[in-house]
């Protein structure tokens, strides 16, 4: 008995293939790990450092939360005041009275030409104590109280850079599902790669270093003019120079933000994070590239083959094939991350979200231009 496909079908085919091995290899694999403990035996003191920009009402929500955190071997939280018009520097400095261990930098001016964010960090590492850094954004907030013990017990692996993951908070309305979604789809790639020993970048929101990894990467030079990258460039630094990378995933070590509430806000944050990938290694970008490809072609062929009289049985074959394997190994990954979704939106986010991110890349391509606060 013959066995006939189209060109088409065959393309269909080895996308859900591609899809499958990077299922199958990088994230059934990390989604199964099991759970790891809080505590390490080598516990040493950690600066933890936040940058903020105008962000007094997240700073009185987040710094809180900060010192109340369970870490007998201590911490300093270093507050860099980035050029602010609010009452920040008046907040932290009342810390700083009741709080010895709180620690205040103050930046008036950013030098012409330089990324405000990475110059304001960059002044913050250099006052820091202790040679394990821990960074977070204003408008986050830690999942725990244990979020400063998992995150340093990635040091003690060993390890000079720690990945960490940042979810979003629930909200209503499907933006939100999709920001989630993204947010779950990004952290498993970044995650499961570095996972399988092939890290490429981290997150700012919930990203630990050693000052050694700071200096030997001479800090943001290689991209201190950009605005973004003050994580991933920095992690692309720090493997090219030969440093350890770890990761932790533990619910516990997560960190939360609030999410864009407007298309507009997200399409901007997504063009800010999506514009540093230009200036990734090359291994890397043919890595991603290839799994979010596969996904395109995926989607981009089977519509295709919709308005052409296909052979529906060996379309809906794959197409089940597809959906059977690859969804519930994304519902996997949001158990493992704590980041769950009702399974009955998958398909729908999973189709939306590839097609906002070929959008995205257009958008990029034709129009490079971006702001900073």
């Amino acid at each position: 008995m013959s066995f006939h496909l189209s060109p088409a079908l065959w393309v269909l085919l080895a996308a859900v293939l591609v899809q499958l091995y990077y299922a199958a290899y990088y994230f059934l694999p990390f989604a199964r790990r099991p759970p790891e403990p809080a505590t390490g035996p080598d516990e040493e003191p950690v600066s933890v450092l936040v940058c903020a920009h105008n962000e007094l009402e997240n700073l009185r929500r987040l710094l809180p939360l900060i010192l109340q955190q369970d870490y007998p071997a201590g911490f300093e939280l270093i507050v860099i005041d980035d050029r602010s018009g609010d009452d920040t520097y008046l907040y932290v400095q009342q810390l700083t009275q009741y709080y010895p261990h709180v620690r205040l930098v103050t930046v008036t001016r950013t030098p012409d030409g330089l990324a405000p964010k990475k110059y304001a960090l960059t002044l913050g590492i250099k006052t820091s104590r202790y040679p394990r850094l821990l960074f977070t954004d204003a408008d986050c907030i830690p999942a725990t109280n244990q979020w400063l013990r998992y995150m340093q017990r990635g040091f003690s692996q060993p390890a000079d850079v720690v990945l960490g993951y940042s979810a979003y908070m629930e909200e209503t309305g499907f933006l939100n599902k999709l920001i989630r979604f993204e947010t779950l789809l990004s952290g498993a790639q970044y995650l499961s790669f570095a996972w399988r020993g092939q890290p490429y970048m981290g997150v700012g929101r919930n990203l630990g270093y050693t000052r050694q990894v700071f200096q030997l990467t001479k800090g943001f030079a290689s991209h201190i003019r950009s605005l973004s990258g003050d994580d991933d460039l920095l992690v692309q630094d720090a493997v090219q120079q030969g440093a350890r990378v770890t990761v932790v995933a533990e619910p516990g070590a997560h960190t939360l933000s609030e999410p864009a509430t407007t298309w507009g806000a997200w399409w901007r944050q997504k063009r800010r994070h999506l514009s540093a990938g230009r200036s990734y290694r090359l291994t890397d970008r043919v890595r991603i590239g290839t799994f979010i490809g596969a996904n395109l072609v995926f989607y981009g062929t089977a519509i295709g083959l919709l308005f052409s009289r296909p052979d529906w049985v060996p379309l809906a074959t794959v197409c089940l094939l597809r959906t059977v394997v690859i969804l519930p190994v994304y519902h996997q990954l949001g158990r493992r991350l704590d980041d769950q979704l009702p399974p009955i939106w998958l398909p729908v986010l999973d189709a939306v979200y590839f097609f906002y991110y070929l959008a995205l890349g257009i958008s990029l391509f034709l129009y490079r231009t971006l702001r900073w606060k």
